[in-house]
């Protein structure tokens, strides 16, 4: 009679729990391949994602969303004001004092400013108050792309959404988003629904003060008002100002 080769027998080998050998080899390369396929998907919609809001005007974000919600829980209405304005129909002073708050490297730097993110980082190691380290690209990428939160995996979401931005889009558009998207007060969003709010005007028509005013609430435009400020924000505001002075011509 033929013999059965011992290479024969351990090809069709199974474990003690009769489970193949082969078969429970081929689960790692399955998990592999489900990454890679997620991996990939992730970016091309990204970069797909990027590339149509450079000509597309993002037509809500996810905190728009979920503060309509937050209001709805709260017994009030749903309310999201806004209504977009190109570059050019936003007055020079509103550019300059968004540039003065929040990212005064922001047409040098590429994305993100390490000087502001090393003092942020030593002083929150000091203080239960968080202080963000962020720029307008970076503010823009989260408001646009992500979901509100505070985690590394968000943090690397809006690292990466960042790069793509700083490679496809010009620093007027990234200020065009950035100043259409933010939000600016309950239910309020984007410069010419605060303008209109505050001051009843349009957000062509701001003036250097009304500006800093409005500026000085972006780090916490639910909490602090542009036409009620306190002695603190006073304080800022007049920082700003001084700050608008000393940047010169803006070369959008």
């Amino acid at each position: 009679m033929a013999q059965v080769s011992k290479s024969s027998k351990s090809s069709g080998s199974k474990s003690k729990y009769g489970v193949s050998k082969s078969r429970f080899g081929g689960i790692p390369r399955l998990i592999f391949r489900i990454v890679k396929l997620i991996f990939i998907t992730f970016i091309a919609a990204s970069l797909f994602g990027v590339l149509l809001f450079k000509f597309v005007n993002p037509p809500f974000t996810w905190l728009m969303i979920q503060r309509g919600f937050e209001r709805k829980a709260d017994g009030k209405d749903w309310k999201i004001d806004k209504h977009w304005v190109d570059f050019d129909e936003i007055a020079d002073p509103m550019k300059r004092a968004a540039v003065a708050a929040e990212d005064q490297t922001f047409l040098e730097n590429h994305g993100f400013d390490f000087n502001a993110i090393q003092k942020a980082i030593q002083k929150n190691s000091k203080s239960k108050k968080l202080i963000g380290g962020s720029t307008i690209t970076q503010q823009t990428a989260k408001n646009v792309f992500l979901y509100p939160g505070r985690s590394f995996v968000r943090k690397g979401f809006e690292a990466w959404f960042t790069i793509l931005i700083e490679t496809f889009w010009s620093k007027k558009r990234i200020m065009e988003v950035y100043l259409n998207v933010i939000e600016m007060g309950d239910g309020i969003y984007g410069i010419e629904a605060a303008s209109q709010a505050y001051f009843n005007k349009p957000a062509s028509q701001l003036t250097v003060r009304q500006a800093a005013a409005i500026a000085v609430i972006f780090p916490s435009p639910l909490k602090w008002s542009a036409t009620k400020p306190t002695r603190y924000l006073k304080h800022r505001q007049y920082l700003i100002r001084q700050n608008m002075r000393r940047l010169g011509p803006l070369e959008f």
